[in-house]
C-alpha cells in the first residue's frame, strides 16, 4: 500500500480527531505548544507535511519572506535590528566571577560549554538562571 499524496493528507487534516491531530504533531515535533487552537494545529501540520515532502525553504527566502512581510505589514511589532554575526565569533561575558564563552556556530547557533542554543537569550539564561536580550547581556546592543 502506498502512501496517500501530500494533498490528500492536507485534505485529511480538518476532519481528523484531535487525538489523531496530536499522534501526528508527535511525529514531527520535538514537543507540544502550550495553549493552541485546532486552527494552530492544523496550519502547522499542513507546512510540516509539505516540508517534508518537498523540502524547507532556504534560510536566505525564509529571512526575505520575514523582511517582506514586517515592511508591508499594517501591525508595527517594534522589533529592533536583528544581530547577524559570522560563524566562529566568539562573545566572552564575565558573569558572578566566572568567565563564559559563546561561540557562533556555521548553523547559526550559539555554543556554550559543549552546549548548542537556538538564541542568544537561551544562552544568557543557561548563564544567569533568569530572562535576558541575548544581545543585550553580551553588549551588542547600543546604549541610549
Amino acid at each position: 500500500m502506498t502512501s496517500p499524496s501530500v494533498a490528500a493528507q492536507l485534505a485529511a487534516l480538518p476532519q481528523m480527531p484531535l487525538d489523531r491531530l496530536w499522534t501526528l504533531w508527535d511525529q514531527y515535533f520535538p514537543r507540544r505548544p502550550m495553549r493552541v487552537t485546532r486552527r494552530y494545529l492544523e496550519s502547522r501540520l499542513a507546512y510540516r507535511l509539505q516540508e517534508v515532502a518537498h523540502g524547507a525553504l532556504p534560510k536566505a527566502i525564509k529571512a526575505q519572506l520575514a523582511d517582506c512581510g514586517e515592511q508591508h505589514s499594517k501591525i508595527k511589532i517594534g522589533r529592533g535590528a536583528e544581530v547577524r554575526l559570522m560563524p566562529g565569533t566568539t562573545l566572552i561575558r564575565e558573569w558572578d566571577r566566572h568567565e563564559y564563552r559563546v561561540i557562533v556556530t556555521s548553523d547559526g547557533l550559539y555554543e556554550l560549554d559543549g552546549k548548542r542554543y537556538k538564541s542568544l537569550s537561551a544562552a544568557a539564561k543557561a548563564i544567569t538562571g533568569t530572562h535576558w536580550s541575548g544581545p543585550a547581556f553580551f553588549g551588542l546592543k547600543g546604549r541610549a
